[in-house]
């Protein structure tokens, strides 16, 4: 059985859909969590990562366990996962893990106790979700605007549904292609950069009427980040939004390579999308 974390979010809705459409068994975790929030035949099970013990009786039974990083004790995570025989943890971290490991301390902590558990492991470090646009939601519903720092910085934003394929890929796999993925890291971009400005280009073509884009100063957008994240997250991902280094930039070759196809463009996100923004 394999156990998904986060399973009502962005990437684990979809991901919960794919590996229980490949006729493995699931169990779906997040807080609050419903029946009616997954597919039929999917186990639910409410927990919650901050709590540890909590994630009991989702374990019962499971060999496989999809990870977020979430909750502040990686360790306790992992020793109950143990406990409940579970051989494998995929982990959905963070690219900042990879390249600003300072500021995302948090994914790095989780990495560590994963890599150091003695079960088999695969790293799945994402770079920034194309579903991050979702914080233009109300701006553009209600004036039509997208603000947001660094204009014409870009970055190869992902579609969170190709973060799920590639976990689907990872979770699925057995035998020797499950081998494969043993012990390995793997960097998850999108196939092209894109700059805030042109994400906003692509929202409003998507709906077929104009939005206008709003350059926020770096600290207008440190305001508005912290109210929904810790103050060292905001900073390293201000860091990262406005001066990427040049792997932050690198197209990774991952998800093509699992997928055996590219990956999808921010502008086919934006017209899947674009009834949130009307």
């Amino acid at each position: 059985m394999i156990v998904i974390t986060g399973a009502t979010g962005n990437v684990g809705r979809t991901l919960v859909r794919l590996v229980a459409s490949s006729g493995q068994a699931v169990t779906a975790v997040s807080r609050g969590i419903q029946p009616a929030d997954v597919p039929a035949g999917v186990r639910a099970v409410a927990a919650d990562l901050a709590d540890p013990a909590s994630l009991r009786p989702a374990l019962d039974g499971a060999d496989t366990l999809f990870l977020l990083v979430a909750g502040e004790d990686p360790e306790g995570i992992v020793a109950e996962a143990k406990a409940a025989g579970v051989r494998r943890i995929v982990l959905l971290s963070s690219q900042g893990a990879g390249t600003r490991p300072g500021a995302y301390a948090h994914a790095v902590a989780f990495e560590n106790a994963v890599t150091g558990s003695g079960l088999d492991w695969t790293l799945l470090r994402s770079g920034g979700l194309a579903s991050n646009a979702y914080a233009w939601v109300q701006p553009i519903k209600t004036a039509r605007v997208a603000p947001a720092p660094f204009g014409d910085v870009g970055l190869p934003f992902i579609d969170p549904d190709d973060v799920a394929a590639t976990a689907a890929a990872v979770l699925i796999s057995t035998g020797p292609a499950a081998d494969v993925h043993k012990g390995q890291t793997y960097v998850l971009t999108g196939p092209a950069i894109t700059t805030p400005r042109q994400r906003a280009e692509a929202i409003a073509e998507a709906l077929g009427e104009p939005v206008e884009f709003v350059e926020q100063t770096r600290d207008e957008a440190y305001a508005q980040m912290t109210q929904f994240m810790p103050a060292p997250v905001a900073e390293g991902t201000l860091a990262i939004l406005g001066a990427p280094t040049e792997e932050e930039q690198q197209i990774s070759p991952d998800v093509e390579s699992i997928l055996g196809r590219p990956g999808t463009p921010f502008a086919e996100w934006a017209h899947r999308n674009a009834p949130a923004f009307r």
